[in-house]
């Protein structure tokens, strides 16, 4: 080892770029490797003893990538003896590997770790096979081949899948509120690059007081089949007791809704609604609408709300009558939720706790641009949804027992109470 050491030192005298602290690792391992062999064929090299268990045959070249770089080793060939053959402890089998795996699973960004940051950029947030290897071995390993990251990012698929297919709600559970929105991604489908629409659903477990990540799905557009298909799947698995969906006035969702959630109102989101409403009247008049609208909502009486909609819609009438159109079409749905305990008011009247998911999932999916198929939609999308999952799981409630108990029929509330006392929250 001295002699290695010297060569190393003679290197870096000579040749300046030397990279010291990679030979460095190279040159010890090399040396622990040379004491391993030893007790482990029971002589020393080029000696003959009573307790000599085999022969050296020479060495293999193997790769081995550190955090230091990806280093060429010299293993000593050794045939099998009684004890087993022999592997260099410091070469556990895909150490490297495993560790890359590790750094897949994690959701958030580890920032005091560069070369964790960067690969769950890459592989995480759903790049290409080809993008991955290229950062990979901007970091100096070279041993990470496409084929490698495909089956970890095959690993990642299995997640999103948990979320869309798990079982929901269970015994005394139901979702009362549930919110509905779609996202649009670019994506590569049949040889080309079209938009993907990633419809979202969260849902309020009254048995808990948690909002949870109902499921996802990702469809050629935001239409009536693919609303329709992703709300029966709901129903399918466990969704029970919707009183109120939360959307915008999309038409294909409120018509998917209506056929498969029998019984429940519609919430049709004030945020969106005022948006809709600001292209009927002319851009001088666009700061006023804005302004006056949300004053219908300011009154703490359902009465006084629906007069003061109808004072405002009067006040508007001689000047825009596109836009007074809209607001005597839209009244019972954009003021369903005074139908409700006054105290959830500010939580349903609005898609703003799914908009706010939405925009998470926009910031994370503009990392990549234009995904390379399907899987790699559900993976991204799928990691930041069970992320938020499990923050709402060990969160504040969302709405308070005693807010609940005038929400569900009395006989319903008992129940859900029981199985809350009984049953852990759970955390996918």
């Amino acid at each position: 080892m001295s002699m290695a050491l010297e060569e190393l030192l003679r290197k870096a005298e000579l040749n300046g770029d030397v990279d010291f602290l990679c030979e460095g690792v190279r040159v010890l391992s090399q040396a622990v490797m040379e004491l391993e062999v030893t007790p482990h064929l029971g002589a020393p090299r080029h000696e003959r003893t009573p307790q000599r268990q085999g022969q050296r045959n020479g060495y293999r070249e193997r790769q081995w990538d550190t955090r230091v770089g990806s280093l060429e080793l010299r293993v000593p060939r050794v045939p099998r003896v009684r004890e087993g053959s022999y592997f260099p402890l410091l070469l556990e089998p895909r150490r490297a590997e495993r560790a890359l795996v590790a750094v897949v699973q994690e959701a958030v960004v580890q920032e005091a770790v560069v070369q964790e940051a960067v690969v769950q950029e890459a592989v995480v947030q759903g790049v290409s096979t080809r993008r991955v290897e290229e950062w990979v071995q901007a970091l100096g390993i070279q041993g990470v081949s496409k084929s490698q990251v495909s089956v970890r990012c095959g690993e990642r698929d299995g997640e999103g899948e948990r979320l869309r297919t798990r079982p929901l709600g269970g015994v005394g559970s139901r979702y009362p509120y549930v919110w509905l929105a779609a996202t649009f991604v670019k994506g590569r489908t049949q040889g080309r690059v079209a938009a993907q629409a990633v419809v979202i659903a969260i849902g309020l477990n009254a048995a808990t007081g948690q909002r949870e990540v109902l499921g996802l799905d990702v469809g050629p557009s935001e239409d009536g089949t693919c609303w329709l298909a992703f709300l029966r799947g709901l129903l399918a698995r466990g969704v029970t007791g919707v009183q109120l969906v939360v959307s915008d006035a999309h038409q294909g969702l409120n018509a998917a809704s209506s056929a498969v959630l029998h019984g429940a109102s519609w919430q049709r989101c004030r945020v969106h609604f005022v948006r809709n409403a600001l292209p009927l009247v002319p851009k001088s008049a666009a700061q006023l609408v804005a302004a006056t609208i949300p004053t219908v909502f300011v009154p703490p009486e359902p009465a006084m709300a629906r007069a003061t909609w109808r004072q405002v819609a009067d006040g508007f009438r001689p000047r825009y009558p596109r836009l007074v159109g809209l607001l005597d079409a839209a009244e019972a749905d954009v003021l369903a939720y005074l139908a409700f305990p006054a105290e959830q008011w500010r939580q349903i009247w609005s898609n703003h706790p799914l908009e706010r998911l939405n925009r998470e999932v926009k910031r994370r999916t503009a990392v990549v641009g234009i995904f390379p198929n399907e899987a790699a939609i559900v993976r991204l999308v799928g990691a930041v949804l069970a992320e938020q999952h499990d923050e709402w799981q060990v969160g504040r409630r969302y709405f308070s027992a005693a807010s609940l108990a005038t929400l569900l029929p009395q006989q319903a509330f008992l129940d859900t109470q029981e199985v809350c006392d009984v049953v852990p929250l759970p955390i996918s």
